[in-house]
């Protein structure tokens, strides 16, 4: 997934009211850019830290910036949109990427299934079982070369946890896809002390036959694309 414009380096000066942060640009205009994550960006969102901005001349939109990276004194990069999860996913499936979930002659997105719920891909065909997949946008490390989901407390996902297990209970192959949007996670688990209830919702999952999977990738100012798989270290 390539930005659709050429990202511009930024100071981060705050983040407020969730879906805002004031930055400074090198030239030293203040600027506000939308947030797209609703989630705690626990470790992110620190005054002073090194950011990447998208801008856009779309008269619709009232501000004019939005936050797409954090850049890490070590050079290393966390996307924190978790709105393009979906993007990177889809063009890893489209593009056989994704090993674990490659063969299948079709791909759909947001299909309703459950109880009101929309699925983040459905793949068919080729061959290959009907295979549910959700995917979760995964930034959270609080300890050297691990990624931990969620950040915050999410019912949302415990609730889509009992859907994926539902579909699994009747047949079908489910599929929890971690996208892990750091370059500096070498594995993946559950942040089980910010959120007890995902965690247990996560083993019910589990042992009615979800498949876990996690994914790294590869961060630049210039895009994000799906890297190759990561373990999931679980209790």
């Amino acid at each position: 997934m390539r930005f659709q414009t050429p990202l511009v380096p930024a100071r981060l000066l705050r983040r407020y009211k969730r879906f805002l942060a004031d930055a400074r640009l090198e030239d030293g205009r203040e600027v506000t850019a939308h947030v797209g994550n609703p989630g705690s960006m626990m470790g992110l969102a620190e005054p002073g830290a090194r950011i990447w901005l998208e801008s856009n001349d779309d008269p619709k939109r009232k501000l004019k910036y939005a936050w797409r990276l954090v850049e890490h004194a070590d050079g290393h990069f966390t996307g924190v949109d978790p709105g393009a999860a979906n993007r990177i996913v889809r063009e890893a499936l489209e593009t056989g990427a994704v090993e674990a979930l490659a063969g299948h002659a079709t791909l759909r997105a947001e299909v309703r299934y459950g109880e009101k719920s929309r699925i983040d891909f459905l793949l068919s065909g080729g061959g290959q079982p009907e295979t549910y997949v959700e995917v979760k946008s995964v930034t959270l490390s609080r300890a050297p070369g691990r990624a931990e989901f969620p950040d915050a407390v999410t019912a949302r996902g415990a609730k889509h946890l009992a859907e994926l297990a539902a579909m699994a209970e009747a047949g079908h192959r489910a599929v929890m896809l971690f996208l892990v949007q750091r370059t500096d996670a070498a594995e993946v688990g559950l942040a089980a002390d910010i959120d007890p209830a995902y965690a247990r919702a996560f083993a019910e999952a589990r042992a009615a036959g979800v498949e876990a999977l996690a994914l790294s990738t590869r961060i630049d100012p210039e895009g994000i694309a799906a890297a190759g798989p990561l373990p999931l270290v679980l209790p």
